[in-house]
């Protein structure tokens, strides 16, 4: 993932409702969820909605995909693991002091026993 890209995303992710929308399009997976069940999870109008999911849209981590007169969004897993990756690639350096924490927290939530 080049720099730019992974600005894009950070900056796509850096407002509340987008963070929490992305959270709850990357739980949802594979199945995606609806642009308007979605505005009802997160008490936010229609239009709002809307102009978060283009942000996330043009950064990459989110896509829509038209189901006869409904939208689906999905989260783009693959964008994240590639931020993911950019950030402890860029960050550890190959240091496993720095990195092995990390990856012991990602790899408790896989388990499903994160606290």
């Amino acid at each position: 993932m080049e720099t730019e890209q992974a600005l894009l995303a950070f900056a796509a992710l850096s407002q509340p409702t987008r963070l929490q929308a992305f959270r709850f399009l990357v739980k949802a997976e594979p199945q995606g969820i609806s642009a308007g069940d979605l505005a009802h999870m997160l008490a936010v109008p229609a239009n709002t909605l809307s102009a978060h999911l283009s942000v996330m849209t043009r950064a990459g981590l989110v896509r829509g995909e038209r189901h006869s007169r409904t939208i689906l969004y999905r989260a783009r897993l693959e964008e994240l693991r590639e931020l993911v990756g950019f950030l402890l690639k860029d960050c550890c350096e190959g240091r496993a002091e720095i990195c092995n924490p990390i990856l012991d927290d990602i790899t408790c939530c896989v388990k499903g026993d994160c606290t």
